[in-house]
């Protein structure tokens, strides 16, 4: 049951993120994704296959959020290169998000 609340919320900050991060691409001038079909071809996470036990779980969205973690610390270094300040904001956010979240799934292994 604890767990099925931590990752209901956690779906449920993704999906606002998920829309922040689309009026982000917007603001642009870009046509953000909004089909599944497309997030799925612009993924780099890949989805779970098959039932995994709790600790699975854990560790596969441990894995998840660390990954994000960096591809947003490179994106940030091309955002500051490009002086987008408010796409660097953005990612500051989402870092400090996923960092705190793998954080709280590292201690729930323990």
């Amino acid at each position: 049951h604890m767990l099925h609340g931590m990752f209901e919320k956690q779906y449920k900050e993704l999906a606002e993120a998920v829309d922040g991060i689309a009026e982000r691409i917007r603001s642009l001038g870009f046509t953000a994704p909004g089909s599944f079909s497309t997030f799925s071809e612009l993924a780099s996470l890949k989805e779970e296959k098959g039932v995994l036990d709790a600790n699975d779980m854990i560790r596969s969205l441990l894995k998840d959020h660390e990954a994000i973690v960096h591809w947003a610390a490179s994106a940030m270094s091309a955002a500051e290169q490009a002086k987008d300040f408010p796409t660097v904001d953005l990612l500051t956010e989402r870092m400090e998000y996923h960092e705190k979240t793998a954080w709280m799934l590292r201690s729930s292994l323990k």
